[in-house]
């Protein structure tokens, strides 16, 4: 059986756990190829770091995506992460239209902001091309902020229901997404992933107890293992299941080493969990 491929489409950060240095290491773990097209790179993420360089790569993104097609390349998913500039946003949804054949798996996690705000870099305009993208996905998984964002839904830290758990994902389903994984909805002590497959009308939702507090790349490492599990044949709400497992290990084994939370999750030691046998 050939190994499945995945162009990863996402920052590379130098120092701090997250993006591509998250994505390769855990796809390539459950027996995925992971082809990174970085969009730039950092010295370190943004989340904890003051005086990081920044390398723009958008004029080399599409001439990397001009030499895959030459080769013939064909990948099974495209996973795309955080994006810069509308421009950026543009590529990646030219490059799913190239590449997203035979049944490719379009995986876009909307990285676009976290409690209730925009990321400084987020334009209005950007926001509205990434609903764009958005209805190209075959799985988009957006935190609470995002969805709010995405669905021009008011923003509220938690005491959601239910129903409107299920509305907001049920806008993401007309707007274009196929399935919906609604990430990290806090619910008393635990965290609460609301999936709503293609098809479906009645979503499933997935709670994991809190094991300590949030860091920085937990998204990055969450959305890579969901990437993983569904190129192996698993089904998303056991991919999610999978994720949210792994996140929680990785916060307690952080928390344990006393890992500083700019380091982001010590997935390090735990990584051979998700080999594939």
């Amino acid at each position: 059986m050939m190994t499945p491929r995945v162009a990863a489409i996402h920052d590379m950060s130098g120092f701090g756990r997250c993006s591509l240095t998250v994505a390769i290491p855990i796809l390539s773990a459950m027996g995925v190829q992971c082809c990174p097209l970085p969009t730039a790179f950092l010295s370190t993420h943004t989340g904890g770091f003051e005086g990081f360089t920044f390398l723009d790569m958008t004029d080399e993104m599409s001439k990397v995506a001009d030499h895959w097609a030459s080769l013939g390349l064909t990948f099974q998913a495209v996973y795309s992460g955080f994006l810069g500039s509308e421009r950026q946003i543009g590529v990646v949804e030219d490059f799913i239209r190239r590449f997203g054949k035979d049944d490719a798996l379009a995986i876009v996690d909307p990285v676009m902001g976290d409690h209730g705000h925009a990321y400084e870099t987020y334009t209005p305009e950007m926001c509205e091309q990434m609903k764009e993208l958005v209805c190209m996905a075959d799985v988009v998984l957006p935190n609470v902020t995002e969805c709010c964002i995405l669905t021009d839904t008011p923003y509220r830290e938690e005491n959601w229901t239910r129903k409107e758990l299920l509305n907001m994902a049920m806008m993401l389903r007309l707007m274009g997404a196929k399935s919906v994984v609604i990430t990290g909805v806090r619910e008393g002590s635990c965290y609460t992933n609301v999936v709503l497959e293609q098809g479906q009308y009645d979503a499933k939702f997935i709670r994991t107890r809190s094991s300590g507090g949030e860091r920085p790349g937990t998204g990055d490492v969450f959305s890579s293992v969901v990437a993983g599990a569904l190129l192996n044949g698993k089904s998303l709400p056991e991919a999610v299941s999978q994720a949210a497992g792994f996140v929680k290990e990785c916060i307690k084994v952080s928390d344990e080493e006393q890992i500083p939370h700019a380091n982001g999750v010590c997935f390090e030691k735990i990584l051979g969990k998700l080999i594939k046998k």
